[in-house]
């Protein structure tokens, strides 16, 4: 997981930040009537990269919510979706490519004075702050967890040619290298700078055989 997701999810706690911008939202209007709800639908520009090493929603993205904020006894719950676009390098061939996420959300957000609050640690669920809810370590969580560690540009990618390393569906099927078993591969050389042809070098012995047949008939006539 990239630096910025880490960072923002190892605390549940938010730091202080203005209401409304970006991933934080104002819940004063809500009140804390258990039961009340109330629905927000909001386009934001992300300020960080936010996912993984090889895939991610990029910085000054767009990113779309559909929430339902509801009262409950504890704090403000929180459900819906958030849907991003997605820059990714292919873990097989390398090859850049783009996607999009959607992830599913549903958080408390404790109140500062309920018993929530009080029993828990500071990693275990998220708080409010003056009335404020901050969504972006939520996000950042789920973005990390839905998106995979290992993103294929394609789900059949063939990845890379073993030999010469050039991506394979660039390539064809057809796409091949001769290889020669290594303890054979002297034997190759020794063919490819001696070809043969037919006749002995010159000064090599010659069987004894060919000697004879090679003399006159005149002089294996006399012999008899």
């Amino acid at each position: 997981m990239s630096a910025r997701s880490d960072s923002a999810s190892r605390s549940r706690t938010a730091a202080r930040r203005e209401p409304d911008a970006a991933f934080v939202l104002d819940v004063r209007s809500l009140g804390r009537r258990a039961g009340t709800q109330r629905e927000v639908r909001r386009t934001l520009t992300t300020a960080d990269r936010i996912g993984l090493d090889l895939a991610a929603i990029p910085q000054g993205a767009e990113v779309d919510l559909d929430l339902r904020l509801q009262a409950v006894s504890e704090g403000v719950l929180v459900t819906g979706s958030a849907t991003g676009p997605v820059e990714g390098e292919c873990s097989r061939c390398l090859e850049s490519f783009t996607d999009e996420v959607e992830i599913q959300l549903t958080e408390l957000f404790a109140y500062p004075d309920s018993v929530t609050e009080q029993t828990t640690e500071d990693d275990e669920v998220y708080r409010m702050l003056d009335d404020t809810i901050d969504l972006e370590p939520v996000v950042v969580d789920a973005v990390g967890l839905a998106l995979p560690l290992q993103p294929l540009c394609t789900p059949d990618c063939a990845g890379l040619c073993p030999e010469c390393g050039v991506r394979t569906a660039s390539v064809g099927p057809d796409h091949a290298h001769e290889i020669l078993d290594p303890r054979w591969a002297g034997l190759a050389n020794f063919a490819t700078e001696s070809p043969g042809n037919g006749t002995p070098e010159s000064g090599a012995a010659v069987p004894d055989s060919e000697n004879r047949s090679a003399e006159p008939a005149s002089n294996r006539t006399k012999e008899k």
